[in-house]
C-alpha cells in the first residue's frame, strides 16, 4: 500500500509539472502557431495576416485545427513518456483519480 501511494504521489508531481509546460506546433508553413499546456488546455493560437483570405474562411479553421491537433499531439506523447514510465504500463483503473 505504501508503495502505490508513493506511485501516486510521483505520478502527481509529474502531472503538476506537465501542467507547468507548453508545447506548441506550427501549420501551413508556420503562418498557424498553436500553444497547449501539458494539461490538454489551448494557450494561445497565432495567426499570420497574410494567411486571413476572406473567400476561404475553411482554409483558415483547416490550418488551425491542424496546428491544435499537432500541438495536442505533441504534449500527450510528453505525457505518456513521462508517465508511462512511472506505472510500467499499468492501467490503475481511476485509482490516481483520473
Amino acid at each position: 500500500m505504501r508503495q502505490a501511494q508513493k506511485m501516486q504521489e510521483q505520478i502527481l508531481a509529474a502531472q503538476e509539472e506537465l501542467a507547468g509546460q507548453t508545447f506548441e506546433a506550427t501549420a501551413g508553413g508556420g503562418v498557424i502557431k498553436a500553444v497547449v499546456s501539458g494539461s490538454q488546455r489551448v494557450v494561445s493560437v497565432e495567426v499570420q495576416p497574410e494567411v486571413i483570405d476572406p473567400d476561404d474562411p475553411e482554409m483558415l479553421g483547416d490550418l488551425v485545427v491542424a496546428a491544435v491537433n499537432s500541438a495536442l499531439e505533441t504534449a500527450a506523447e510528453a505525457a505518456d513518456s513521462q508517465l508511462g514510465g512511472m506505472t510500467g504500463g499499468m492501467d490503475l483503473g481511476g485509482l490516481l483519480g483520473n
